[in-house]
């Protein structure tokens, strides 16, 4: 009988920790969900439902009552009473963990430990990865989180020449190449530190260094996290059915030559992103977009005076001062239409060069633009948390280029919007579904893009090449060395532990590139003991 209450008084207070947890939340409307498409996905059922208002297309989001309760059921699938605090760590909760009455506050160790074969060419890879995530509230309008990883790495082929080439591990940081040579392991390190403040439920005010995505889809020709954490500051206010979002970010580039021994003495560039998302509905949402990319310095390397423009908070006017010819300046259009409860088609279009004398004449470096379209739904034939999305993204050549190197709309080397760059069309289908611990995901992908044959060439996919205007540019998608990208991957996970997504990795991805130079084709199975929520991209 005593152990029939022991329990009992253990579920009770299992149960009033969630209701606090839960209404510490309701309350802070600043709390930061770090962006994971796959995390993301469990969300889909609720802001995708007609029935909600939410605004899509900002992430990271902030959890707030459209996905609190499903946050809630994440953070808890599976979880089971544990008698041991080894349990009870491994299995239920953080490894830290402090929940009071003004505060609350977490942290973990974080790992990731892969082990892969490329059957294909007969080569093993790896992965160790050795890191933290902390986070908290204090009061009910102020949060923070970080996360902080120290890596190595043997790579598959195609992605250890990517970061060979680039000296970047794609949306990560600097590969740390000691005797300055390309290498057939790497080593690497990276941190997000976030601090949201939430004057009112009306307003955020978020500084530190993160990434940004503006999109419905899985890709973003407006502005994606494919590169890597950036300095910024953002302010995202709700205005009745309004979102508008300014944020400042303080960016580099690996390139072009030094020009001072600060910050790592890369040349560095000023970015301002504005974004207005109106809820027309429920069912209908359009957004307007603008970015303006402006050096630090001119072709001497001296430092330009400061311009008031470049923190004006108005949409597409923070071009128009007597700084807006040394800047590269973008103007975009987001847009979602819920065709069915939990369904929904979504669409971009990006604009960089515009001429409307000739714009409908196609073949010409006087306009240049990307747009997607794409499909997404959730709870497919009535099962819960199986999710679908189909989506077609094309860029023309010479996109996202300025005619200084530096004013390319990249961020150390690696692209702000579409991982491929420009000059390509791809489609690209994925699925997945979770059921109680564990997670699943297939995807394929298909690109045709245009290679430039030699480094002397520029066919407009490579960004960071400067654009030399010419009567002989063309733009022709897929010009250049004709390119097919074939690319399939899937996953199975086990959830061990859902608070930092601690889980058992199955993986198997197959990729081949293709043109008349080369075919190289890379199979490739992983397992591995992974955590942390976030997004690392290998589907380029």
């Amino acid at each position: 009988m005593q152990n029939i209450y022991s329990l009992n008084l253990r579920k009770a207070l299992i149960a009033a920790a969630c209701i606090l947890f839960t209404a510490q939340l309701s309350k802070a409307q600043s709390v930061y969900l770090p962006n994971s498409y796959q995390l993301y996905q469990k969300f889909n059922a609720d802001i995708y439902s007609v029935k909600s208002s939410s605004h899509t297309s900002l992430r990271p989001f902030l959890i707030d009552s459209t996905i609190l309760h499903t946050y809630d059921s994440v953070m808890n699938v599976g979880i089971r009473e544990r008698k041991t605090w080894g349990g009870r760590k491994l299995f239920n909760e953080h490894l830290f963990d402090v929940k009071d009455k003004g505060y609350t506050f977490y942290a973990d160790y974080i790992t990731d430990l892969q082990v892969g074969r490329d059957f294909n060419n007969s080569k093993s890879t790896n992965l160790n990865t050795r890191g933290f995530q902390l986070g908290g509230t204090v009061g009910d309008k102020f949060s923070f989180y970080s996360s902080g990883f120290e890596n190595s790495a043997k790579f598959v082929s195609y992605y250890n020449d990517y970061v060979n080439d680039h000296r970047f591990i794609p949306g990560q940081a600097y590969a740390r190449h000691y005797n300055g040579q390309p290498q057939n392991s790497q080593d690497w390190s990276y941190v997000t530190a976030i601090l949201s403040y939430s004057p009112t439920q009306k307003l955020n005010i978020t500084l530190g260094e993160d990434k940004m995505f503006i999109g419905d889809g899985y890709r973003s020709v407006l502005l994606s996290d494919f590169a890597s954490n950036m300095p910024l500051l953002r302010l995202t206010a709700d205005l009745g059915p309004v979102r508008y979002m300014i944020a400042w970010a303080y960016i580099q580039d690996l390139r072009q030559p030094p020009y001072d021994t600060f910050f790592g003495s890369n040349p560095r560039k000023w970015a301002l992103f504005h974004y207005i998302d109106w809820n027309i509905s429920k069912r209908v949402s359009f957004g307007m977009f603008n970015a303006l990319i402006t050096p630090e310095t001119d072709d001497q390397a001296k430092k330009r005076g400061f311009d008031a423009n470049f923190v004006n908070p108005v949409l597409f006017t923070s071009s128009l001062g007597p700084g807006g010819g040394k800047d590269n300046v973008f103007l975009g259009f987001n847009a979602k239409y819920k065709i069915l409860d939990k369904t929904a088609l979504y669409g971009q279009i990006m604009f960089d060069r515009f001429k409307g004398s000739n714009f409908f004449s196609g073949n010409n470096a006087d306009n240049t633009n990307g747009w997607q379209l794409g499909i997404r739904g959730a709870d497919i034939f009535k099962v819960k948390r199986l999710n679908y999305l189909f989506e077609y993204n094309t860029v023309k050549p010479y996109t996202y280029t300025d005619t200084k190197l530096i004013g390319s709309y990249t961020f150390y080397g690696d692209a702000l919007a579409h991982p491929l760059g420009a000059n390509f069309r791809e489609v690209l289908g994925i699925l997945n579904y979770s059921v109680g611990r564990f997670d699943f995901q297939g995807q394929i992908n298909y690109a045709k893009y245009g290679l430039d044959a030699t480094k002397n060439d520029n066919f407009g996919m490579d960004i960071t090449k400067p654009f030399v205007p010419s009567a002989n540019n063309t733009t022709t998608v897929g010009q250049g060395l004709s390119t097919q990208l074939y690319y399939g991957e899937g996953t199975v996970a086990y959830i061990l532990n859902p608070k930092y997504n601690l889980r058992f990795e199955l993986g198997a991805l197959y990729r081949q590139e293709k043109n008349a130079q080369k075919d190289t084709k890379n199979t490739l199975i992983t397992f591995g003991l992974r955590s942390s929520f976030r997004n690392l991209y290998h589907d380029f």
